[in-house]
């Protein structure tokens, strides 16, 4: 929604099994973490016993002046965060932390700005229209880093709110369709409460906990949150068919939610031997597992799964997932390393914009000072892809807007963050062609994107690029 990690290398062991990729056991990381704001003993943990009690009570555990941590996408825990908001009036200046969440975030409502502030690493829908910098603000950090940043202490965390499946007979809970970086906040979280919930699927990877990690849990049966798929337009269709006649058999795809992403997954039904290494995947990706054109048959690193940090659907997709070992979910922090993404062959990283300048710049976190999301796993996949071999990074976008302004622009708007950098960029795409940049000067750049975009806005493009340079 992506330097070197020194957290974000080599497991070794998962679940028994060893993997082909080598890393460093979390467990075995310095963490400088020395002072928390909460105290277990004080609040009568019993690290033994992980213990049962009502939302009321868990939630009772947090404190004034905390930062709570909250899993996000389709495992955010909504019975903790409604006894959260709840218990508003007995506590300010909490600190909420967390990725995409799903549910209306009404502890970012204004009417909560004593009591709650909120520091997102991405911005969603549900964020968008709270947004206040101060308040309700934004940390601007590749997704591949956060893990790093949580885990060193310089982003301490105090509480983290889950949502898991039930212990297993060995006392295993699974952190279910989202471990991003959830695994993170629990390492260096001293208070954990939990979510538990017969509705999680147990996915295989790294995102375990066992029962006596949790402090306090809570007892839910709930359904999952679940992503409709988008109905693609008629540009949009056209773009995936430009994008599908780049993706070869035995390519690894990454890709991300939306109506482009999914119309892409929709017209490779014909492709052979297809991989998926992503920060996430939805109901598209499972199309084509089940059609056996996705059978991550090529890829160098865990042959024969599916891996992501974090996946989002119908129930349909919770219960392909649930103790299915062809898919994993693992730390973030490897999953969107560019070393690790670019191991496998045939790397396509298909990210959108909301707009490219003549240059080749990609804003995709805001439009012009607005935050409508965030750096996310975009520039983690884009250089990933760029250094596999035969690999293609793509930015896929509509020549304008659904309200008709354009999106291949002279300029950036002020205020517009630069996810991709133009040294980054190689192939873009609109309805109207695909065009590579990667070793092309900023003037056969321009002209190569005026070539693409909107007919009404090409003059207007021309104009401004001979204006600003000649």
């Amino acid at each position: 929604m992506p330097g070197s990690l020194a957290d974000g290398f080599d497991l070794g062991l998962r679940g028994g099994q060893k993997v082909q990729s080598e890393r460093v056991d979390s467990s075995q990381a310095e963490n400088p973490i020395q002072d928390f704001a909460c105290d277990p003993e004080a609040i009568g943990f019993n690290s033994e016993q992980m213990k049962i009690q009502s939302a009321k009570e868990a939630i009772s555990k947090i404190q004034s002046h905390q930062r709570v941590f909250i899993q996000g996408a389709a495992a955010t825990p909504g019975t903790l965060i409604d006894e959260l908001v709840l218990q508003a009036d007995r506590l300010s200046d909490v600190e909420i932390t967390h990725l995409h969440t799903f549910g209306p975030a009404k502890y970012a409502e204004p009417r909560f700005q004593k009591n709650f502030r909120v520091s997102a690493f991405f911005v969603g829908q549900n964020m968008r229209s709270k947004f206040r910098p101060g308040q309700v603000d934004y940390i601007p950090c590749f997704l591949s880093e956060i893990p790093a940043l949580l885990r060193s202490g310089r982003y301490p965390i105090d509480v983290a709110m889950i949502h898991v499946s039930p212990p297993d007979a060995n006392g295993f809970c699974s952190l279910g369709t989202s471990v991003d970086i959830t695994l993170a906040a629990l390492d260096s979280a001293p208070l954990i409460i939990a979510q538990i919930n017969p509705k999680m699927p147990r996915v295989h990877g790294d995102g375990f906990i066992h029962r006596d990690r949790i402090h306090f849990a809570v007892e839910v049966d709930a359904e999952l949150p679940e992503s409709k798929p988008s109905q693609a337009s008629e540009e949009e269709k056209s773009i995936a068919r430009l994008t599908a006649n780049l993706i070869e058999d035995g390519s690894t795809l990454q890709m991300g939610i939306g109506s482009i992403p999914d119309a892409v997954l929709g017209a490779l039904k014909d492709r052979r031997h297809l991989g998926i290494h992503t920060e996430m995947w939805t109901n598209g990706a499972l199309e084509l597992m089940r059609l056996g054109v996705v059978d991550n048959s090529r890829k160098k690193i865990h042959p024969g799964k599916t891996v992501a940090g974090f996946m989002m659907g119908s129930k349909d997709l919770y219960r392909f997932v649930d103790d299915n070992p062809m898919t994993v979910c693992l730390d973030i922090a490897y999953v969107n390393n560019p070393v690790n993404i670019a191991r496998n062959p045939k790397v396509v990283a298909i990210n959108s914009a909301v707009e490219i300048d003549l240059t080749g710049q990609v804003c995709a976190d805001s439009i012009g000072h607005k935050i409508i999301s965030g750096a996310g796993g975009q520039m983690d996949f884009i250089r990933g892809a760029s250094l596999s071999p035969g690999g293609k990074p793509i930015i896929a976008l509509t020549s304008r807007t659904r309200h008709g302004t354009a999106r291949i622009v002279p300029t950036l708007q002020a205020g517009a963050g630069v996810v991709t950098t133009r040294a980054h960029v190689h192939h873009v795409i609109t309805e109207y062609g695909a065009v590579d940049l990667y070793g092309k000067t900023l003037e056969q750049r321009a002209k190569a994107l005026i070539g693409i975009s909107h007919p009404d806005d090409r003059e207007m493009l021309a104009r401004s690029w001979h204006q600003l340079f000649h």
